[in-house]
């Protein structure tokens, strides 16, 4: 069977043949013209100093494609290109004739779907570290046996369930502060935030801030800003326990304690039982240690007093003074019946001389005694009569004055006396009244002031009854009242 050549095939014979560099400014002029939009994985970047571009690499479930970026274009985007970011490519492709590569040249590039939301994650994390809050300073010691411990978390997960049961199998004696509170969607962050802030005014000494796995985008709200600037500025310490161990969060970046799982983080504020046990078997025998080496010291300090002379013989303490003692008793014993001897003598002299000089010298004050009693009992007749006729004058003249004053006031007084007695209350009660009081003492002018069982104290002539009221009865007068 003959084969006919295609008129095709004849024509492109005929054509002259191209030299590879036409055909490949041929190909390069078709691919530059062609501008994509493409989405791509990043599975190598080669981003070495000194370059005047970035090469990488993105690929999909089926094919691969090698790209480039120009320097500028590349710090321009803002964005840092890694192994496994899901990126969103601008570009051309261009074709190097000269070593007949294609490449794709890159205007622009982005992140896509999570790798955006890693991009503002990464941006958040180096403005709160240039802030300060993830210095390792910062970060504050756990308590080393907590009494409350604080635990927010989502109660209706894994999570919650964890922990407690941690807290229950190490450390039974904490009591658990539990602030329920979601921690997915777009309100959880603030009621993280709200639920930290109650934990922390219920007198919690550390605070478990946990949720189980989940995606990247799930674990949005712990890369929170206002939840990490509320763990930074938690007055206790915060204990992070998020399970997504390939991602750290920005929680976790600031928190004081990170931990890999919830249970991680139970385990990192309590004790266990065995370390407990041990601890206290550790201080038990160094107490028991400390105890024992004091009271050999002061075993060996006894007994080093014991030995001295002064317990074994305490009679020499006195030695000195006793023979002082003896000394001086000695020495008073002679003394005292010399002394005694010299004193009876020389009284015997006193006495003989006192004697004999007594009588010498009581006869002269006798004769003057005797004399002056004389002049007094004449003085003593005569003295007061001139003053005495003075004081009798006197006194007529005040009585003859005195009756004079008092004369007009006894009439006056008379009068007064006379109007006291119309106005006395005694008069009125000695005519038949009687005056009514209340047990305060006050008059009673009316029966609102002494109800029915009350106690009154009636006023009459000679005396006072003591009553009890057994009724009160208002009598309507018909006399006008007079003003």
């Amino acid at each position: 069977m003959e084969q006919r050549e295609s008129p095709e095939a004849s024509e492109e014979e005929k054509a002259p043949a191209l030299s590879v560099s036409a055909a490949m400014g041929l190909a390069k002029d078709a691919l530059e013209s062609v501008v994509v939009r493409l989405v791509g994985e990043v599975s190598e970047v080669n981003d070495k100093p000194g370059y005047k571009a970035v090469y990488f690499t993105v690929k999909d479930e089926k094919a691969s494609l090698p790209c480039m970026m120009w320097m500028n274009r590349y710090q321009a985007s803002g964005v840092q290109l890694y192994v496994g970011a899901l990126v969103e490519l601008t570009g051309r492709f261009s074709l190097y004739a000269a070593k007949g590569r294609m490449n794709f040249d890159v205007f622009s590039v982005s992140l896509a779907g999570e790798g955006q939301l890693r991009l503002q994650v990464a941006n958040l994390a180096r403005e709160l570290e240039a802030m300060g809050l993830m210095d390792p300073a910062r970060k504050r010691p756990l308590p080393a046996y907590p009494s409350t411990i604080g635990l927010v978390t989502s109660p209706r997960g894994d999570a919650v369930h964890d922990v407690l049961r941690t807290l229950r199998r190490r450390y039974p004696l904490a009591r658990v502060l539990l602030a329920g509170v979601p921690v997915e969607g777009p309100k959880a962050a603030d009621g993280m935030v709200d639920a930290l802030a109650k934990v922390v005014f219920s007198g919690a000494e550390v605070v478990l801030l946990v949720r189980g796995g989940g995606s990247f985008e799930d674990l949005m709200p712990f890369n929170d800003r206002r939840l990490a600037r509320t763990i930074a500025a938690c007055p206790v310490p915060v204990v992070t326990g998020i399970g997504h161990e390939p991602d750290t969060s920005i929680a976790d970046m600031v928190a004081d304690v990170r931990a890999s799982t919830p249970t991680a983080a139970a385990e990192a504020v309590a004790p266990s039982r065995e370390q407990t046990n041990a601890l206290l078997a550790s201080l038990g025998d160094r107490a028991t240690g400390a105890v024992e080496r004091r009271l050999r010291d002061a075993a060996l300090t006894v007994e080093r007093l014991a030995g001295k002379p002064l317990f074994q013989e305490p009679e020499r303490l006195f030695d000195a003074e006793a023979l002082a003692l003896d000394d001086l008793s000695g020495r008073l014993g002679r003394a005292l019946p010399e002394s005694l001897r010299e004193n009876r003598h020389r009284i015997a002299l006193l006495r003989e001389t006192l004697r004999r000089s007594l009588p010498n010298l009581l006869a002269i004050p006798r004769a003057s005694v005797h004399a002056a009693k004389g002049r007094l009992v004449f003085a003593g007749a005569h003295f007061g009569e001139a003053e005495k006729r003075t004081l009798e004058g006197a006194r007529e003249r005040l009585v003859r004055l005195g009756e004079g004053v008092i004369q007009p006031r006894r009439a006056e007084v008379a009068v007064s006396a006379a109007r006291l007695h119309d106005l006395s209350p005694l008069a009125v009660i000695g005519r038949g009244y009687a005056i009514a009081r209340t047990d305060g003492g006050e008059v009673i002018r009316s029966v609102a002031q002494a109800p029915a069982g009350s106690t009154v104290s009636v006023t009459v002539a000679d005396g006072e009854l003591a009553c009890t009221v057994n009724e009160a009865v208002r009598i309507e007068s018909s006399v006008e009242p007079w003003n």
